[in-house]
């Protein structure tokens, strides 16, 4: 931690606060191309053979689980980025807003419950552990976990928070977000 600190004091690290934790992104483009650089530098040297991998160690918990009361995991982040990508969700470090083709989106769905007055965030990021990318929390977030199970698109893996993508939800995300979760399972693998 003394070593994030340096790096955010030196302008390199921007951090993010959630809860108890705090996570640490790169703070700006300039950054990340610097990165890039050193990467290029360090591509030439000998590969390890190693792969190192964040998160669970767990195939199907990296793939998708419950956070509290919405979804995390690696569908749980292209959820989030199909729904940016199109325009349905905007995302910020602290708060997401739903744009109102995203409300039409979710309401052609049937997502219940997103219409109905609450005191409750609508839409806010959830810094995914395992993938280190945001995912959708708040309400929409908890309407898009609610809605998988109950239409069946998931199931529960057990008695821990490991969650499966069925066949039928397999369908569901590829044609109403555009995902392939058999990609994605692939590509986690």
């Amino acid at each position: 931690s003394g070593h994030l600190a340096k790096l955010a004091d030196a302008g390199l690290l921007a951090v993010v606060k959630q809860g108890r934790h705090r996570y640490h992104r790169l703070a700006s483009s300039d950054v990340a191309d610097m990165m890039e650089s050193i990467m290029r530098v360090a591509a030439d040297a000998a590969p390890t053979g190693r792969r190192l991998r964040i998160g669970p160690k767990d195939v199907a918990l990296r793939l998708v689980r419950t956070c509290y009361d919405h979804l995390a995991g690696t569908l749980a982040v292209a959820l989030a980025d199909a729904m940016i990508a199109r325009d349905f969700v905007e995302l910020g470090d602290d708060a997401g807003v739903v744009t109102d083709e995203g409300r039409a989106f979710l309401d052609n769905l049937g997502f219940i419950g997103l219409a109905e007055p609450s005191r409750r965030v609508f839409c806010k990021p959830c810094l995914d552990w395992s993938v280190r990318r945001p995912h959708l929390a708040g309400r929409v977030g908890a309407a898009l976990r609610h809605e998988s199970f109950e239409r069946g698109w998931l199931r529960r893996i057990g008695d821990n928070r490991a969650v499966s993508v069925t066949p039928k939800g397999a369908r569901a995300f590829r044609e109403h977000f555009g995902i392939r979760t058999e990609d994605l399972a692939a590509s986690d693998a």
